[in-house]
């Protein structure tokens, strides 16, 4: 007997939408690979070759036998030593006396899986998750994953793209129980001031929220935009916050799969149990090389910020000379997101992802539609790629949308 092909993958993983941006991405090398010109703007990853100190460490660790065996699922000791230290350090709480133990740290395989194990510790069926749109591709899939259901709150470019108070307490229901926060933003590159994440903060903890925040573009700020982490700017939260960081962004290692959750003590250890069963420990060569990196300082996220800021500048000026685009500066991340909603009717398009594909066609250039983002209307493009390429592929767009 040979079951119904509707019933051959669970109705689970058959709701589960594939990666945007990943899709992108491998349509672009695709078409390199076959000799067309193709510019991608779709990746969300710097193009800077991870630092020589890290990568030495983990040349040293490879040619060290401890590290060819299991270690424990929630990470290297040593590891979570330095993530407590940087977190510390960069929330400018050294000498707080804040309580931050590896006990509150689970080492992930990536960001990714530091989404999910979140979402798996703290959902259960039905509870709702409160989502600022435009939102990364990956966290609607994750809360669906874990069985919550993701609550869109969406904030235009009038807003900078920034949802408000007011907008979250008229999404709020008595199946709430999440808050996702995220500054800097991915997709648009949006930052929240310090007063800003402190007012949203006092709200999630008047009303007896989880924050799940993502700091992983922490260190990738521009224009002196005066912002900090929800956890130390609200510190009240301490034990109704996970947060979600890793070292992919800041040191170049998006390959090395090293993400993390800090969270209650209670939380951790119950994805850390999860994780077990899933994967066990994150690679220990990556795990050393993100010892090196975080105790290497940020000499390296510095030098990719300088070539950033230039490229964020350059793509912004060149974006809003094409007739029917409007692109707000971001003030974090590598992202331009720009609202293309005239664009779309002056070429007479009838949607965002119908203009993405009508943008590879023709002009060889791969940018990501906002329907991936849950906004209709805009394109992501990262500036994470050569200045010259970023020249090239804004001039394709400009010539094709020339009047």
């Amino acid at each position: 007997m040979t079951l119904p092909r509707d019933r051959r993958v669970s109705q689970r993983l058959a709701a589960i939408a594939e990666s945007a941006t990943l899709k992108v991405d491998a349509k672009a090398k695709a078409l390199k690979a076959e000799g067309r010109p193709v510019i991608g703007f779709g990746a969300g990853e710097p193009d800077f070759p991870t630092p020589d100190y890290v990568v030495a460490a983990a040349v040293a660790a490879a040619q060290d036998p401890k590290n060819h065996r299991y270690t424990p699922a929630g990470g290297l000791p040593e590891l979570k030593a330095a993530i407590v230290a940087k977190t510390l350090r960069d929330w400018k709480l050294d000498d707080s006396g804040f309580e931050l133990t590896p006990a509150n740290v689970l080492v992930t395989n990536g960001g990714k899986q530091a989404v999910y194990n979140t979402f798996a510790a703290l959902l259960d069926p039905g509870d709702e998750v409160i989502l600022p749109a435009p939102y990364w591709t990956t966290y609607p899939e994750c809360i669906q994953l874990a069985g919550g259901k993701a609550v869109d709150v969406f904030a235009d470019e009038t807003q900078d793209y920034k949802v408000t108070v007011d907008q979250l307490d008229a999404a709020l229901t008595e199946r709430t129980k999440v808050l996702l926060f995220v500054s800097p933003s991915n997709p648009t590159g949006a930052v929240y001031t310090a007063d800003e994440i402190r007012a949203i903060g006092a709200w999630a903890v008047e009303k007896g929220l989880w924050v799940v925040t993502d700091e992983i573009y922490e260190h990738l700020l521009y224009d002196g935009v005066e912002t900090g982490s929800i956890l130390s700017l609200v510190p009240e939260l301490a034990d109704q916050a996970v947060i979600l960081n890793g070292v992919a962004k800041t040191y170049a290692m998006t390959g090395w799969r090293v993400g993390w959750m800090i969270g209650p003590a209670d939380i951790v250890k119950a994805a850390t149990n999860l994780q077990s069963h899933a994967t066990s420990n994150v690679a220990n060569v990556s795990q050393r090389a993100a010892i090196a990196a975080l105790e290497g300082g940020l000499s390296a996220v510095d030098a990719m910020r300088e070539a950033f800021d230039r490229r964020r500048k350059t793509i912004v000026t060149m974006l809003n000379e094409i007739d029917g685009v409007l692109c707000p500066t971001p003030q974090g991340a590598f992202y331009a997101y720009p609202s293309v909603k005239g664009l779309i009717e002056r070429v007479g398009l009838g949607s965002s992802a119908e203009l993405a594909e009508h943008i590879l066609e023709k002009a060889e250039v791969a940018v990501v539609p906002g329907e991936a983002f849950g906004s209709p209307g805009y394109l992501r493009l990262s500036y994470a790629l050569g200045d010259d390429d970023l020249v090239e592929g804004i001039t394709r767009l400009q010539k094709l949308f020339a009047s």
